[in-house]
């Protein structure tokens, strides 16, 4: 809720509320009893799922009631936050996340954020970091579905940035708007919640969502009772897409995370999560990308095989996919954008038709893969293309809903896209 008139004249005037204290709305209230705390989840368990809410993939805030020192765009960021002891604004410490004013008034603090991906919540992890002092001590969190836009979110979509202004605080007019959406009804996925402060110990704040309130989600309602800061914001679940209505003759990304592609597990991402390799578009840095450390157990000369030209090296780095529905590989794209100094001397990719326990697909020898792309070099900084019509990509009839990447011996891949056809004679496994 925006400051009323008499506390904006306290404050100077740069940055001041866009308008007076707007018409009172129905908020839902917390509870006089103890704020419950729900069973966390373990890093493990997040370490492989997918963040529905984060901005690379297109989430957005529509609305916030307060961006006094920060703005709540910050909250979706991929990257890590940072602090910056020596940074401030002229509204105050600079706060790498989303952070209100000190309450003077009634009310709570809230806003509300569209997914950028449609998808079933499993685990919602809010991230205090460096918000010690500052933090916001509770928290609850309520969902939507809005399969087809209403007005009111037509017109908070259109309005929406990237990079929100610090600062501002709800007009009366956005106000009016947001209540159209009645999130006070919205479906409440983490109840009020106490929150540890952001240091390293206490700053994850893993809350877990019960099976029933799963979603699928398209929209949720951040509330902070009362004020106060958040760093980060990530929303873990899986993607939900109708393939129902996808033609098993269109050619389409499997892999893609905004298709239902996800992480099943891998050996290392020391300096990138492979999740980044099924991000939409081509990444912006090496940080955007899946990178690993450099093999410890490489030998002092490298040598190649006479034959092939290829490194003999020991060792490999790899990561396994599930693919968004079992289909019919028929390209094979791999990007190593930005990484010049840093790429792989060469990869190759395996296909499984597997349903069972995932944790087969990680160990060698429990699960028969097949050569979808033979080991093939690879350069730096480059979008590379393989296709079963130019003979280097092996058709699999039979279609395959996993898949394996390895790289030799280590380094880093941006981008991996796996065009093919929905695989009409199964269900989705």
């Amino acid at each position: 809720m925006c400051v009323s008139r008499s506390e904006c004249e306290m404050i100077p005037p740069v940055g001041c509320c866009r308008s007076p204290l707007p018409p009172l709305i129905h908020r839902s209230s917390l509870p006089s009893t103890l704020l419950p705390t729900m069973a966390p989840s373990t890093a493990n368990e997040v370490e492989t799922m997918t963040d529905l809410a984060s901005a690379a993939y297109g989430s957005r805030i529509l609305f916030a009631t307060d961006e006094w020192f920060a703005p709540a765009s910050r909250l979706l960021l991929p990257e890590p936050p940072v602090f910056i002891a020596d940074k401030f604004t002229s509204f105050g410490k600079w706060m790498d996340g989303w952070e209100t004013r000190r309450k003077r008034i009634t009310g709570h603090d809230w806003c509300i954020l569209a997914l950028g991906l449609r998808g079933a919540v499993d685990v919602v992890d809010v991230d205090t970091a460096f918000f010690t002092g500052n933090n916001a001590p509770r928290v609850s969190i309520q969902a939507a579905d809005f399969s087809q836009n209403n007005n009111a979110l037509k017109i908070l979509t259109a309005k929406a940035t990237d990079d929100r202004a610090m600062g501002v605080c709800a007009t009366p007019e956005e106000f009016k708007l947001v209540e159209q959406l009645q999130s006070d009804n919205w479906m409440e996925i983490v109840p009020p919640t106490k929150l540890g402060p952001g240091y390293a110990e206490t700053r994850h704040n893993l809350l877990q969502v019960p099976p029933s309130k799963r979603g699928p989600w398209t929209h949720l309602r951040v509330n902070m009772f009362p004020d106060g800061g958040i760093a980060r914001l990530r929303v873990y679940g899986d993607v939900e897409m109708d393939w129902t209505r996808v033609l098993s003759s269109k050619l389409l990304d499997l892999v893609s995370v905004a298709h239902g592609g996800k992480v099943v597990g891998f050996n290392d991402a020391h300096y990138g999560h492979p999740r980044n390799l099924m991000a939409p578009g081509r990444s912006k840095t090496m940080a955007d990308g899946w990178e690993t450390a450099r093999k410890a157990t490489r030998p002092p000369i490298l040598k190649a095989d006479a034959e092939t030209g290829l490194l003999e090296v020991p060792g490999k780095d790899w990561v396994v996919l599930k693919l968004g529905h079992l289909g019919v590989i028929q390209q094979v794209e791999v990007d190593t954008n930005h990484f010049k100094g840093n790429f792989p001397e060469s990869c190759v990719v395996y296909g499984t038709r597997f349903h069972g326990n995932e944790d087969k697909l990680l160990k060698d020898g429990a699960v028969k893969w097949e050569v979808v792309l033979p080991r093939v070099k690879l350069q730096a900084h480059k979008q590379q293309y393989f296709s079963v019509a130019d003979g280097n990509v092996n058709l699999i009839p039979t279609g395959v809903n996993y898949v394996k990447l390895e790289m030799f011996p280590d380094g880093g891949i941006s981008r991996l896209r796996l065009l093919g056809n929905k695989k009409e004679a199964a269900a989705r496994l």
